[in-house]
């Protein structure tokens, strides 16, 4: 990193600008090394998470590593669902912790030590216990993470005019990405061919680098990140306090009970969790919609964000298979060689980041290209776009399934067909979903309605995590019927909008 860094005497009263980070203040460096570390961390263990729960359990692989935890698919697809819903929807309550309790930076830190003492405890042996502490660990440092840190790339720059904000935000993105994209290949293979345990010790080593390159490099961030923007007056914290005692104690109490009469099942945990899921996104959109407060072109464009919303969580349903049905599939379905070169079936997972980083610039100039044209889609037809191209990956996802039967293994070629179909929706709907919140949020809820957009993920995957669950659903979402089913819906609700887009249109206002 140090051979980016190059004099810039030009924007004094920078914390480090006497050097910057490819043109950007230097603190960048710092948040880019950081989450940089805590994805790869995140990714490498989400990447071992399926295969690890499937090991030793009726859906293995023949001939593969045991020692994981024997799950069925079903089993394994919801609790997969219900962590990754937890993950997005703890991002609100971690957002909050930084406005009002420890500020972001402070907030961050916990948030990794908080992450690696997550991966930590899940490379203990020990069966069950050590692995579903461990996974609520890093889930809910990870809650208290992704929003804190992001705030703080804002801190960096002169307010929402500097013209250097957008590609230090790009910047940032590219970091996610290649965390994400040398996990699986590292953490994967250590975790599936040495050890499940190592291979989660490696997670922690990655989010330790990271935690250690924040703490060194805090000097460089704004002096605005260690502020607490709205602190809580004593009798608001005291009251918070209370609240969170009086829950604590009633759950202590009741799963108290169901343990002691020998009643307690995983489902007791996870049925809660994926109800809260769909209650909370619902419970938050109802409470905005309905505040007197709001101006009527502030209670349109709501009315049009639901639309966004419900679009974005069945999309987010369907995606996240990627890391479940999907990744299930590559693991006992598709061959582990291509062109007589062996791998693991975790490195499935580095498909989506590399795509990102190959085709976000190409769909950034192709918007802006047709822009120019005056043909660039609006933002509504770019989410039916997403959705069609969410449907359409699991319609190509049948042709594999169709093949695959007994020991015939289908060629991997397949799955990167399914994630590089999958990425093109995702860069259609992703980015264009944030900006569309910040455009669209009622000035009130200006700081809230990014939280608000994370929980469409929530929303969708515990709806996944519902449907699978064999004491709820019992939808065996790796057979043809599911998947078919869920190709259909996605194509019928990008119809939908697409059909439905002038009204939707009228209801955004101004925002186009």
């Amino acid at each position: 990193m140090a051979s980016s860094l190059t004099k810039d005497s030009a924007r004094p009263g920078i914390p480090g600008s006497e050097k910057t980070f490819f043109g950007h203040p230097r603190g960048l460096a710092t948040l880019f090394m950081t989450e940089m570390w805590e994805r790869f961390s995140f990714y490498g263990m989400r990447a071992l998470l399926v295969v690890y729960l499937l090991s030793g359990g009726p859906d293995a692989k023949k001939g593969s590593m045991g020692g994981g935890l024997g799950m069925d698919l079903a089993t394994t697809t919801a609790i997969y669902s219900v962590y990754l819903s937890m993950v997005y929807l703890l991002a609100m309550p971690g957002g909050w912790l930084g406005d009002r309790v420890w500020g972001p930076r402070k907030t961050v830190a916990i948030a990794a030590v908080t992450i690696m003492a997550g991966h930590l405890v899940l490379a203990l042996p020990g069966g069950q216990a050590p692995f579903f502490a461990g996974l609520a660990l890093v889930a809910l440092g990870s809650g208290l993470l992704k929003a804190n840190i992001s705030t703080m790339v804002g801190h960096l720059y002169d307010g929402p005019d500097d013209p250097r904000r957008d590609g230090g935000f790009t910047i940032f993105y590219m970091g996610i990405n290649m965390g994400a994209f040398f996990a699986p290949l590292i953490i994967g293979t250590v975790g599936q061919q040495v050890s499940w345990h190592l291979g989660f010790g490696l997670a922690a080593v990655g989010m330790g680098i990271g935690l250690v390159a924040f703490l060194v490099g805090t000097r460089n961030l704004s002096p605005q990140s260690n502020v607490v923007p709205k602190p809580l007056a004593a009798e608001e914290r005291a009251s918070w306090l209370r609240k969170g005692l009086l829950w604590l104690a009633v759950a202590a109490v009741f799963y108290g009970v169901v343990g002691l009469t020998g009643h307690f099942t995983l489902n007791w945990a996870m049925i809660p969790l994926t109800v809260i899921g769909l209650i909370i996104p619902a419970g938050v959109l109802i409470r905005i919609k309905r505040d007197k407060e709001l101006s009527d072109v502030e209670q349109s464009k709501m009315t049009g964000y639901i639309w966004f919303f419900v679009a974005a969580a069945a999309f987010w349903m369907i995606y996240d298979q990627g890391g479940s049905t999907v990744q299930a599939f590559g693991e006992t379905k598709a061959s582990g060689s291509l062109l007589g070169f062996d791998f693991p079936s975790s490195w499935y997972q580095s498909l989506n980041p590399v795509f990102i980083m190959a085709l976000a610039p190409v769909f950034a100039w192709f918007w802006l290209w047709l822009n120019r044209k005056g043909k660039e889609p609006s933002t509504v037809a770019k989410f039916a776009a997403a959705l069609f191209f969410v449907g359409v990956s699991f319609f190509f996802f049948l042709l594999p399934m169709g093949m695959a039967g007994g020991d015939t293994l289908v060629s991997p070629m397949w799955l990167v067909g399914i994630y590089l179909i999958q990425t093109v929706g995702e860069l259609c709907l992703s980015p264009v979903g944030l900006s569309v919140t910040t455009k669209m949020a009622p000035a009130k809820y200006a700081s809230q309605m990014m939280g608000v957009w994370f929980l469409a993920v929530t929303a969708g995957d515990s709806v996944t995590g519902l449907l699978s669950n064999p004491a709820v659903g019992g939808v065996d979402l790796s057979g043809t019927g599911a998947v078919a089913a869920e190709a259909v819906l996605a194509a019928l609700a990008g119809g939908a909008v697409y059909m439905y887009r002038r009204k939707v249109k009228a209801l955004m206002g101004d925002v186009h």
